[in-house]
């Protein structure tokens, strides 16, 4: 029986339950254990107010470390690009759709904006990266802190509090909401730069524990695992975490070669720059891009 820990939110309940059916399908047997993270604990604070990184992973890999779990299952976006000693990723899942969404009360559409949102309008998103990129394409829109799981969030939108709110599609599409009674909106990942990593699920457990980790390999996604290892390359050279203002896009075309889209600002009230690089091989492309944003002329 394998102890799988994870938060206690409804997205990654549905995460956990994921991966139980997956290990299942190989005849392996699991059960959940539910751990608060810091991010779990303090809702009052954005995420560039929380001390440090990892909010929402150090809880369960203390955990991990200390044989309390088998193995963790995480957002990978949540997931600091350095790992504790002794700690590996056994697995990444499929992808998800990657972008983000925005969500309009369908009585605040103003045709012919961008997003469909009027100058002053309210949008809801504590993410630094998604702010940076909101006032590059839309600079009239009015930022607003909020936390909470994405239904929560969601919600600010459906009963007016907000005009908008951006949330992850992955989310969105793995909790299979409801969102007729909102105007959404679908920006392009290559405009809207995603998170490193963001739509996938990370499977984590102890190097040492080779027979876990031949199970849990069974279902890595190899493609995934090499379009990502590039994200959070450029994540990792960047020194960044969750509140960075830095969106890193990584896709692999049928011929094999590699296509990085990636969007980056000093804070989230200053000029974004942009960069697109493709390359026929994954060596020193983290590296390119990274030297490339750092010298990039910003957007306006």
């Amino acid at each position: 029986m394998i102890r799988i820990g994870t938060r206690g939110s409804r997205l990654a309940l549905w995460q956990a339950h994921f991966v139980q059916a997956e290990l299942r399908k190989h005849g392996i047997e699991s059960e959940l254990e539910i751990i608060k993270t810091q991010g779990d604990r303090v809702q009052h604070l954005g995420f560039d107010k929380l001390e440090g990184k990892g909010f929402f992973t150090k809880e369960i890999e203390d955990a991990l470390l200390e044989g309390r779990i088998d193995c963790a299952v995480h957002s990978l976006k949540d997931l600091p690009t350095n790992h504790p000693e002794g700690l590996v990723l056994a697995a990444l899942s499929y992808r998800a759709s990657v972008g983000d969404r925005i969500l309009v009360h369908p009585d605040r559409v103003v045709k012919g904006k961008p997003f469909g949102l009027a100058d002053n309008a309210t949008i809801g998103t504590s993410s630094n990266r998604r702010k940076a990129i909101l006032k590059d394409l839309h600079p009239g829109l009015l930022p607003v802190d909020i936390r909470g799981n994405v239904p929560t969030r969601m919600k600010k939108a459906l009963s007016g509090e907000l005009d908008a709110v951006v949330l992850a599609a992955a989310g969105l599409e793995r909790l299979d909401l409801d969102l007729s009674g909102l105007h959404v909106i679908e920006p392009s990942p290559r405009e809207f730069v995603p998170a490193p990593g963001q739509g996938v699920m990370a499977v984590q457990c102890r190097e040492e524990d080779i027979e876990i980790r031949k199970r849990l390999s069974l279902f890595h996604h190899p493609v995934v695992g090499e379009c990502t290892n590039v994200e959070r390359t450029v994540l990792n050279l960047m020194e960044g975490g969750c509140s960075m203002p830095l969106g890193v896009y990584c896709e692999q075309d049928q011929l094999g070669n590699y296509h990085v889209w990636a969007a980056f600002a000093q804070t989230a009230n200053e000029p974004l720059r942009r960069v697109q690089l493709s390359q026929s091989t994954r060596a020193g492309l983290a590296e390119a891009v990274v030297e490339r944003l750092l010298s990039a002329p910003s957007a306006r």
